[in-house]
């Protein structure tokens, strides 16, 4: 098949730019605060999303104008290598624990999360295994069950740290992708019940779970343990009204909105820039995602495809779960807000992926 390589998608382009310019104002406005009380210096998150920011900008330009059907051949090793850090991880004493999770490998205050990293490797195994294997997708024994199996596998092993965010984002990307395959859809339905039942037996596994399930309905039940961060999002967005209170000048920062420049980070820009800040914010997520499904819908190859849906499962899952959990729909999961929040596994990682994203641009019709 001759592909015809093209200009990559301007506006995938200009809605990334945007999101990042406002995810690093954000991130300065956020955590400064917090910043100066910590480390005497406000600037210091900033300083580190800058750097994490630049090198993912330089991963997304390399991913950009390599050919994607080159990571054919990585998508394998890759997969394996995730899996291997994500047992690594698991041993005391390497793996550090933040946020009540085994999910980290470093040293100091530098260190990576391998779950973000597996969300990427399972989206690009499953593209290239599914894309060879089409005509068994109609089987549920010959063409779900054995990316089913590897999917399970990898969620096992996030759960084990535990990480139920993350492992539900890389979920509902890949199950994109398997539906993009031509999975039939009473299978995915019946997919779906089992889901519900495993996510029941998964908060009744585990109490704190269940205190974050009881804290969503009504948070007011516990002001100041399993509601406090609802509620005080929910401070943080309110008295935003239209328009703001204007940028930097943020209340809840102040030390009582946990994690305001990750996990929470879209309280504070509602409580800065208001509904219309917020909006806009939305507008620019919508924006990426209708022409990343574009890309995926025009493409004509079956690998590119399937990766394109991919990418674009892990933007929307994270920032339907994010916001969900912001603004009181959603029970607290500890997933950050794509390109905006703080973080360097994240955020190098997404501007890899859209970078692969841009490439696939290149091709489609």
């Amino acid at each position: 098949m001759v592909k015809t390589r093209s200009a990559p998608d301007i506006w995938i382009i200009a809605a990334t730019l945007a999101i990042l310019a406002i995810g690093i104002v954000m991130v300065y406005s956020a955590s400064a605060v917090a910043a100066f009380h910590d480390y005497g210096d406000k600037f210091y998150y900033v300083k580190r999303q800058l750097v994490f920011a630049a090198m993912g900008i330089a991963a997304m330009f390399v991913t950009m104008n390599v050919d994607y059907a080159r990571l054919k051949k990585w998508t394998l090793p890759a997969l394996i290598a995730c899996f291997a850090l994500l047992v690594v991880v698991l041993v005391p004493g390497i793996g550090v624990v933040r946020g009540g999770a085994r999910s980290w490998l470093g040293i100091g205050s530098f260190g990576i999360q391998p779950s973000e990293f597996m969300k990427l490797a399972m989206i690009l195994f499953l593209a290239h295994f599914l894309s060879e294997r089409q005509d068994r997708m109609h089987s549920f024994a010959r063409g779900l069950m054995p990316p089913l199996g590897i999917l399970g596998a990898a969620f096992a092993l996030i759960m084990l740290q535990p990480d139920l965010g993350t492992g539900a984002v890389m979920i509902g990307a890949s199950l994109l992708v398997i539906f993009a395959a031509g999975a039939r859809l009473a299978h995915l339905g019946g997919l779906a019940l089992l889901g519900v039942a495993g996510f029941v037996a998964l908060i009744a596994a585990a109490p704190y779970r269940l205190q974050r399930i009881t804290a969503f309905l009504d948070p007011w039940q516990d002001p100041l343990g399993a509601g406090y961060q609802s509620i005080q999002s929910l401070y943080a967005i309110g008295p935003g009204g239209l328009v703001g209170l204007g940028l930097g000048m943020s209340r809840q920062k102040y030390n009582y909105l946990p994690e305001p420049q990750t996990d929470f980070i879209f309280s504070i820009l509602a409580e800065e820039l208001g509904f219309i800040g917020g909006s806009l914010l939305l507008l620019l997520f919508l924006l990426l995602i209708w022409r990343g499904m574009r890309c995926a819908i025009t493409i004509a190859d079956p690998f590119g495809s399937f990766l394109a849906a991919g990418i674009v499962g892990i933007f929307g899952v994270q920032v339907l779960m994010n916001v969900g959990v912001v603004i009181g729909l959603l029970p607290v999961t500890g997933i950050t807000l794509p390109l905006v929040s703080y973080g360097g596994s994240s955020l190098t990682l997404l501007l890899t992926a859209l970078g692969i994203l841009l490439n696939l641009s290149r091709y489609s019709r």
